[in-house]
């Protein structure tokens, strides 16, 4: 194949970014995930450690659940915003995204660090709801798996926002106009035709958050308080407490293992969906 084909003109701008991530990111990552392979014996000891303690179970668990959470709740709350940014007036629903993306401006240490201070028991929140006389005394806001919770969500919550704000920015508004011309309630049209043609949306998002959330690590270190442990937590004192770096591979290897199978098992499950769909 020639240099002057379509395909590699096309490839070269992509070259030094392909490098770029060749160099700094899948090199130390192959390498550190052989750590955990290398040792034969000591590879074995160190993966059947990981099988027979409890506490390894238990925090792969935890994490999961955190993942799993964090991404219904955003969806729960994530799919009315979306929804009122599509049928918005367009001026109205620029304001709402800009409020949307403003977030990313600040860092995930910056929004951990600010949900540290408004949550705790002389916090903002724990003030307003005394105010409100919601509570009699302090709620316990923060350094719990509940401050884990909203500090997750309120990270992770603008990319659900955005992921079902783009399918539904596609579905044509002429096929909600048919269902209404034909007789439809607000309800069926939504549920009928609005709704299964955002399940792209809600999959793709889900499937994002999902991934993302098994490797957080500020927020659930910060907001947890030491009470809240996930595996990506683990390694990071296997690295640079205990300086056991087969042992954090090996953990690494296991959390990847476990993501792939769920991201199989959910295409699988997609997958079905739309055969019978299409039957």
């Amino acid at each position: 194949m020639s240099i002057r084909s379509p395909l590699l003109r096309g490839l070269l701008p992509l070259v030094p970014l392909l490098g770029f991530l060749l160099i700094f990111f899948v090199y130390p990552t192959c390498r550190m995930l052989l750590l955990g392979v290398s040792g034969g014996p000591a590879a074995a000891a160190r993966f059947h450690e990981l099988w027979a303690a409890p506490l390894y179970r238990h925090v792969l668990a935890e994490t999961f659940r955190i993942s799993i959470g964090v991404t219904v709740a955003c969806l729960l709350l994530g799919y009315p915003v979306a929804y009122t940014l599509t049928f918005a007036p367009p001026r109205r629903a620029n304001l709402l995204l800009v409020l949307v993306i403003t977030p990313f401006w600040i860092s995930i240490l910056g929004r951990s660090f600010t949900w540290m201070v408004l949550l705790q028991r002389a916090g903002v929140v724990n003030q307003l709801l005394l105010a409100l006389h919601v509570v009699r005394v302090p709620v316990p806001l923060v350094y719990n798996l509940l401050g884990v919770y909203i500090g997750m969500v309120h990270i992770l919550l603008p990319f659900m926002i955005l992921s079902l704000y783009a399918v539904m920015r596609a579905i044509e508004p002429s096929l909600l106009r048919a269902a209404e011309n034909l007789g439809a309630s607000d309800w069926q049209t939504f549920r009928r035709v609005f709704f299964p043609l955002s399940l792209p949306g809600v999959a793709a998002g889900s499937l994002i958050l999902f991934v993302v959330g098994l490797g957080f690590f500020i927020t659930p270190a910060l907001l947890g308080g030491g009470k809240v442990t996930t595996v990506a937590m683990l390694i990071e004192a296997y690295i640079h407490q205990a300086f056991d770096w087969g042992l954090a591979s090996a953990l690494a290897l296991v959390l990847i293992a476990a993501t792939v199978l769920v991201l199989v098992a959910y295409n699988r499950l997609l997958t079905v969906d739309r055969m019978l769909g299409a039957r």
